[in-house]
């Protein structure tokens, strides 16, 4: 592991302080890393889509909206290869949260996220996109196909 030292004025010094506590960090280091790790992901969101990942789409929509569940269902259903899983919350008589794990190319979750937020009469949509990295190549079953394993990028 290696160590830098880094120098703050005592006001910043202080809010980053009360940030740790409020977030429940044990030390400073934790917490660098973690602001580190944050900006090297968010940086890497700004390329175009290229590897893997995976990614949580989550959105609200009213599902008195024309068709609207079932479009949505829909979408889903013609990128099944893309979609892990999902969960449905209903929040009030008219407003539903769906959140959607999904795990493929970059550009096609991308593009799916895209689609599906267009949609009319679906707010509030945010996808959070982690990019993954081939890990190794093994065979798993008796005929020897391999196939690719992925971990979060680091």
């Amino acid at each position: 592991m290696e160590r830098f030292t880094i120098s703050l004025d005592e006001s910043l010094a202080s809010q980053f302080d009360e940030l740790i506590a409020a977030r429940g960090y044990s030390n400073r280091s934790e917490a660098v890393r973690d602001l580190i790790r944050g900006a090297i992901e968010s940086d890497r969101q700004r390329d175009p889509p290229a590897g893997h990942c995976v990614a949580n789409l989550s959105y609200v929509y009213n599902h008195h909206e024309r068709e609207l569940a079932e479009r949505i269902t829909g979408l889903q259903h013609d990128h099944h290869d893309l979609t892990v899983a999902a969960m449905h919350s209903h929040l009030d008589h008219d407003n539903c949260l769906e959140t959607v794990i999904l795990k493929g190319s970059t550009a096609e979750v991308r593009q799916f996220a895209d689609q599906l937020m267009a949609e009319s009469g679906v707010r509030h949509g945010k996808l959070n996109v982690i990019a993954l990295e081939p890990e190794h190549h093994h065979a798993h079953d008796e005929h020897g196909a391999a196939h690719v394993h992925y971990r979060p990028a680091r």
